[in-house]
């Protein structure tokens, strides 16, 4: 029988002490995937221990790489024995960064099989923009119950304006161009900190791409690229999230080696909340006693938090946010444009006291503070489970939550960190 594994949370406690965030999962995943394209080995240091790389690593196992692990989070990826063949279809489910490998295959053997990919379930997520860009390149593609997507011979560079700034598109368009023949122009480009990380492995392995950290990528394709060493930043989501936690609940919590250059549209948006923290060379620090109170914007008017591509607030960032709403005084709007279902997680929060309105699949009133309660719960996606983990330990009483195995996809263990701060939280496995 498959285990299941839930946390007990009691909540109320204050948490003080300090915590060091993993490394960056959205970086972790395109650079192990970026692995393929190289004739020689790669090392990749700081790797998070998390469900999802664990998974991709499967995933490159079965094709033929070998991976040997240096240390608990430093890894050797050796893919010089990779052939191309189907990948396995339950691995892909598992992952939304199965799709993260289409790119360097078909870029080193011009044909790729594979499934839909999975990962949370917050919302249709269209793959159009991936397959638009592989064409562009001169590839062709169906789309069945089966992704095929094939090239005669090499890619050729293109001009391409993507039709939306997807941060996996962007990735697996900047792997397949760095193989192509000729000079690519990718417009409308997504770059956020783990694209900008990508970009900078790749051409550390060889690559030669131009304007990174801007919408404009120019990727001149080059014959070959090599072996080369990586190390990943801390995750600002983790990061973001501490925070959130930290100001609702901490009496002085200090988060090590924060990227706070990563986190400068965080700080604006958390301030409408009321949440202040203190930057320290690379660490931060969130005093105790915040006074949680919503900042009206000009005239008075209700204040609005809303996701956008970087460098707007970030959208694995919305449900933390609105769980620290819930704790401040006075009335904000949350619009969530991304995703038609990441906000359903709420009725969760209501179920446990807190005054929300979901005026549709994308916006929702919360007016605080409220007086959460203990609940028996279900974590539905990464950052909705981390949202629920912090407003139980906000909570009343003792909180149930299931199916953190989505919550392993993104955080390494979180229940240890947060005992660590002090926090009454159990993993129960049966």
């Amino acid at each position: 029988m498959a285990r299941e594994a839930y946390f007990v949370i009691e909540g109320g406690r204050r948490l003080r002490g300090e915590v060091r965030p993993g490394g960056n999962k959205n970086a972790a995943l395109p650079l192990i995937a970026a692995a393929l394209l190289a004739d020689e080995p790669v090392v990749l240091r700081n790797v998070p221990r998390i469900r999802d790389v664990r998974v991709l690593l499967q995933l490159l196992n079965e094709l033929g790489a070998v991976i040997e692990e240096l240390d608990p989070h430093t890894l050797r990826i050796d893919a010089r024995g990779v052939r191309p063949r189907p990948l396995n279809p339950d691995l892909s489910r598992e992952i939304r960064a199965s799709i993260l490998l289409a790119g360097p295959l078909l870029a080193r053997f011009g044909e790729v099989e594979m499934p839909p990919p999975g990962g949370d379930v917050i919302g249709r997520r269209r793959l159009d923009t991936h397959f638009l860009a592989f064409e562009a390149l001169g590839a062709r593609y169906e789309v069945n119950r089966i992704f095929r997507i094939r090239s005669k011979g090499r890619l050729a560079g293109a001009d391409i304006l993507l039709d939306e700034a997807s941060v996996t598109a962007t990735e697996n368009a900047v792997m397949a161009a760095a193989l192509a023949r000729g000079t690519t122009v990718l417009r409308n480009a997504a770059s956020e900190p783990h694209v900008q990380a990508l970009c900078h492995f790749l051409n550390r392995m060889g690559a030669r791409i131009e304007g990174i950290g801007s919408n404009t990528l120019v990727i001149h394709g080059v014959d070959r690229l090599g072996g080369g060493e990586g190390e990943i930043e801390s995750d600002h989501i983790e990061v973001g999230s501490f925070i959130g936690l930290a100001a609702l609940v901490g009496d002085g919590v200090w988060i090590r080696r924060a990227v706070p250059h990563h986190l400068r549209m965080v700080q604006l948006a958390y301030r409408r909340l009321g949440i202040h923290f203190e930057v320290h060379g690379e660490d931060i620090y969130v005093p105790p006693e915040q006074s949680l109170q919503v900042v009206p914007d000009i005239g008075g008017h209700i204040p609005k938090i809303e996701d956008a591509p970087w460098p707007g607030f970030p959208a694995d960032l919305m449900s933390i946010a609105i769980v620290a709403a819930t704790q401040a005084r006075g009335p904000i709007l949350f619009h969530e444009k991304m995703f038609e279902s990441r906000l359903y997680f709420v009725d969760k929060l209501i179920a446990m006291g807190a005054r929300i309105v979901l005026c549709d699949p994308h916006r929702c009133l919360v007016h605080g503070p409220s007086r959460l309660h203990g609940e028996r719960l279900e974590s539905p996606d990464i950052r909705a489970g981390m949202a629920l983990v912090i407003a139980a330990l906000c909570a009343e009483g003792t909180s149930i939550i299931r199916n953190i195995v989505q919550i392993d996809r993104g955080y390494e263990d979180l229940d240890g960190k947060l005992r660590a701060l002090g926090a009454a939280i159990e993993r129960v496995e049966r």
